[in-house]
């Protein structure tokens, strides 16, 4: 059910509340404007467009999620996809895309779906998130050098051909304004931790470069030589209109959109769940990001989702409830209208700076160096992820990793699973229900224990396992007291080794069977054929039962 966080917070809501949700939402506020302008840019949009966005949908996200603590807005994620949408389809094609992104988030809430997200792999979301990393970084080389550079293409490749093109463009004072704010960003938390170093850096940068520009003439590259002068205030909303044409060539887009909203805002809801030991109702926050991502363009936006820094800033400033992501929302809008002209002023060097510094904390170098020291299979989904994300595009870097991170994880449990003879059981002991007993297996009767799940993959070591049963065995028991899981593989194997005992007149019994298999067993009929008298939850009462029907 759609259960806004908002609504049950403001039941118990107080002036103190409101205190601490107002400062934390000033702070965020303050801090989301460059990251905002700097996404936009990023993204290949107008910097109004990230500011925008910011505002829209970080005010819908906070009233209608079903985290109390989630700041959202454009986020650095969103960049690679963003920026090769335009280049190909324009702004109206990603305007489309959002809404049908949007859409498809609100069915994935209203089908309670978003428990879902939390089944891919750790090595995927740290595979991905570096290679939009590095893609990041790419696209900040120009800005951060003053390369002279136009029609940039969207590919990792094509990127790094235009800047080895312009390498003789290079601008010495834009690089030394970049390089000198970038040590600034990850020197200034030394001295103080509350207020970002980003921020500090734009406004710095933007004094400097003025008055640079005013006494030596120098001249830097700043949004309003790039872009113009920045709107006050939000647009009016404007309705789009699309064919059926644009819905089926933009889908594939809008359901990589789609995907990286879900996983991302979730990703961030998990982690503001850590930091302030609350639950998010991930269903509900779902409904809000689609609801956010079909407002957005209407007001001129691009895609949103819940933004992982901002909500650890509102966090450790003492935002509890919805209210602190309202008010960051109001305080950018706020902004745009009192401090927006001067917003043109601001270097592109900087910014390019705060991106980089993004992108460096995106890449998440810890995660990956501890990743590369464990299992060769978890590496090899990492880099696969990697590099098909910086290389060829988001959307196929997640499906291949899920299809590795699956073949792998299916090949472990073979590895796992063993089928074996009594004779080859080292404990030799009878460990279920009446306690630790010494195995006695009387002559006619045959004892395998299948040790882990008994699927497609495991078939073929059973098969090979219980071929030795012949005619000289006139009882077969199957002691499944480590098979939690069985699957239709599983069942096929059952049926094709009952019909061979049939044929033999040797009897099947089995012992230490769990629920799930017990229950695919009695849906399918197979516990009917094998017969449930021969059916056991442990193996003492099976060995009673075969020596019984032995005979």
């Amino acid at each position: 059910m759609f259960k806004p966080e908002l609504i049950s917070s403001l039941r118990t809501y107080n002036m103190k509340s409101f205190f601490a949700d107002l400062s934390a939402g000033i702070i965020v506020g303050v801090v989301a404007l460059p990251l905002a302008i700097a996404f936009g840019i990023a993204s290949g949009v107008k910097p109004e467009q990230g500011i925008f966005t910011a505002i829209v949908a970080g005010f819908l996200i906070s009233a209608l999620g079903g985290s109390k603590v989630q700041i959202g807005g454009p986020t650095g994620a969103f960049v690679v996809i963003v920026y090769s949408v335009v280049q190909q389809y324009g702004y109206s094609g990603l305007a489309i895309a959002t809404i049908m992104a949007g859409v498809m988030l609100i069915l994935l809430g209203i089908l309670k779906l978003g428990g879902l997200i939390s089944f891919i792999p750790y090595t995927i979301i740290t595979g991905f998130t570096a290679g939009i990393a590095v893609t990041i970084f790419t696209t900040q080389i120009g800005d951060f050098l003053g390369l002279a550079v136009s029609g940039m293409p969207g590919d990792f490749f094509g990127k790094i051909k235009v800047y080895a093109k312009a390498i003789g463009t290079i601008d010495i004072y834009t690089s030394i304004v970049a390089t000198v704010s970038l040590a600034a960003i990850f020197i200034w938390p030394r001295f103080n931790k509350k207020i970002p170093g980003s921020l500090v850096v734009i406004v710095l940068s933007t004094i400097v470069c003025l008055t640079l520009k005013k006494v030596f003439g120098f001249e830097i590259a700043t949004i309003g030589s790039r872009y113009g002068e920045i709107p006050v205030g939000l647009p009016l909303p404007k309705i789009l209109s699309f064919s059926g044409a644009e819905i089926k060539e933009l889908f594939p887009v809008s359901v990589s959109i789609a995907m990286l909203a879900a996983i991302e805002s979730l990703l961030s809801a998990v982690v503001a769940d850590g930091m302030t030991g609350t639950k998010h109702n991930s269903n509900t926050e779902l409904i809000a990001q689609g609801i956010a991502n079909i407002a957005s363009p209407i007001f001129g936006g691009i895609p949103a989702t819940g933004a992982i820094a901002r909500t650890a800033t509102n966090i450790k400033n003492g935002g509890r409830t919805p209210v602190a992501g309202i008010i960051h929302a109001l305080t950018l809008l706020l902004i745009t209208f009192f401090l927006g002209r001067y917003v043109v002023y601001i270097p592109m060097a900087a910014l390019a700076a705060v991106l980089v510094s993004v992108s460096w904390n995106m890449a998440g170098i810890p995660a990956v160096r501890e990743l590369l020291k464990g299992q060769k299979s978890d590496s090899a989904v990492l880099f696969i992820t990697f590099f098909l994300t910086v290389f060829i595009d988001l959307t196929v870097a997640i499906g291949a990793g899920l299809l590795f991170a699956a073949f792998f994880f299916i090949k472990k449990m073979v590895d796992i699973s063993t089928v074996r003879e009594y004779g080859d059981i080292s404990d030799g002991l009878i460990s279920e229900s009446e306690g630790e007993k010494p195995l006695n297996v009387p002559d006619g009767i045959l004892v395998y224990e299948v040790l882990g799940p008994l699927f497609f993959g495991t078939v073929r070591k059973f098969e090979i396992a219980v071929e030795r049963a012949g005619v000289e065995y006139r009882v077969l028991i199957l002691r499944l007291r480590h098979t939690n899981y069985l699957d239709a593989g599983g069942i096929m194997v059952l049926t094709q080794l009952k019909n061979a005992c049939d044929k033999k007149g040797i009897k099947i019994v089995l012992a230490g069977v769990h629920p799930q298999p017990l229950k695919l067993l009695t849906k399918t009929g197979m516990a009917e054929k094998i017969g449930t008298e021969n059916i056991f939850d442990n193996f003492a009462g099976a060995l009673k039962h075969a020596v019984k029907i032995r005979d």
